[in-house]
């Protein structure tokens, strides 16, 4: 007997992580290289004698600390298994067969992979000549079958972030009946005057998500958050998976918002990394893009892959995105060290000619 699937999931993409082999320096999953705070590490091994317990599905306390750290009412809050989760609960929530979903290309790999499982059509915009969104030909894209725009802000992985004026011309461009998710998994390392909270006021069809797993060094455990109007809220409710944020993460999220300001006083560190690292590569003749993230983007076409191959070979493992680019992820500083120390050398160099500068 052949088991039965849906006949469309050939066509779904596989999401795929970051490689990671033992030994290696991994630079490739855009995760902060700090442990949890000793106080966080403290609450998540306290929470454990009652992991026999069912976690609280409504993260009420979560929700109620989310509540006083953003300044906006706990009715316009809602938790996920990690900001991916609450993409795909926000497809299942907008779309139905047909119905279409709007982004940037390249952009974050969840997209038309939760797109897809929701039975909805991946429309893909491309990206500007600078490797940031084109919000005229998003907007110019979205049609009557229209449902979800995701607008990841700073971009993954080219690292480009828009402004305050060019969202607020953007989404007030955008019909009522659109909703539109400011992605913003980045967001503690930007420092544009980009915030897509202050622009929800007035703005019912925008949702903003977030997380614990970059700035708050949570990934392991698996938590992030929406801030929207409360009608989206409520359709989130009616399609998230029961439980799926547990207890040891709900505990540990909340600590580390009491450590907020020393968890996002490490971003400042990153952002230095980050900046030594851009000024290296474009010294020794790389295209780097301006980025918001804790990552670079080296737009290598073509030869991503074989530099992605050689940088491994080397010991440090970096990520390709197909004929497109490769993505670095900013670590500590000798692990920068390590990959700066490959990349510049001239046989790297050579391998990705196609995009140096004379």
């Amino acid at each position: 007997m052949t088991t039965r699937t849906r006949t469309d999931l050939d066509s779904i993409p596989a999401y795929v992580p970051g490689k990671n082999f033992p030994g290696a320096i991994k630079l490739a999953s855009n995760e902060t290289t700090s442990s949890p705070l000793p106080g966080v590490q403290d609450a998540i091994a306290a929470a454990v004698t009652s992991a026999n317990r069912y976690p609280d599905n409504g993260a009420t306390a979560l929700i109620d600390a989310l509540a006083a750290s953003l300044n906006v009412p706990r009715e316009n809050i809602a938790t996920g298994c990690g900001s991916v989760s609450l993409c795909q609960e926000l497809t299942h929530a907008t779309c139905k067969d047909g119905d279409e979903v709007v982004y940037a290309w390249r952009s974050f790999e969840a997209y038309p992979v939760v797109t897809k499982v929701a039975g909805a059509v991946p429309v893909q915009v491309p990206l500007t000549a600078d490797y940031g969104h084109d919000l005229d030909a998003m907007l110019a894209a979205i049609t009557d079958r229209t449902r979800l725009v995701f607008v990841c802000n700073p971009n993954n992985p080219t690292g480009r972030s828009l402004g305050r004026a060019e969202l607020e011309r953007f989404l007030d461009a955008v019909p009522d009946h659109v909703v539109v998710a400011l992605d913003e998994a980045y967001f503690e390392y930007n420092r544009t005057d980009a915030d897509g909270i202050t622009l929800l006021p007035g703005r019912p069809n925008v949702v903003v998500l977030r997380t614990f797993s970059k700035a708050y060094g949570l990934a392991g455990i698996r938590v992030g958050y929406a801030v929207a109007d409360p009608s989206i809220i409520t359709a989130l409710g009616k399609v998230h998976i029961p439980f799926s944020v547990n207890t040891l993460a709900q505990v540990a999220a909340i600590a580390s918002l009491e450590a907020s300001d020393e968890l996002l006083a490490r971003t400042d560190g990153v952002i230095a990394e980050r900046e030594r690292v851009r000024d290296a590569l474009i010294a020794a003749g790389y295209d780097v893009p301006q980025t918001a993230a804790n990552f670079v983007y080296l737009p290598l076409e073509e030869r991503s892959g074989a530099f992605g191959a050689a940088s491994a070979e080397a010991g440090v493992l970096v990520r390709p995105y197909g004929d497109d680019g490769v993505r670095v992820t900013i670590g500590d500083a000798h692990e920068n060290d390590a990959f700066l120390a490959f990349a510049t050398k001239d046989e790297a160099r050579t391998l990705a000619g196609a995009k140096l500068r004379a």
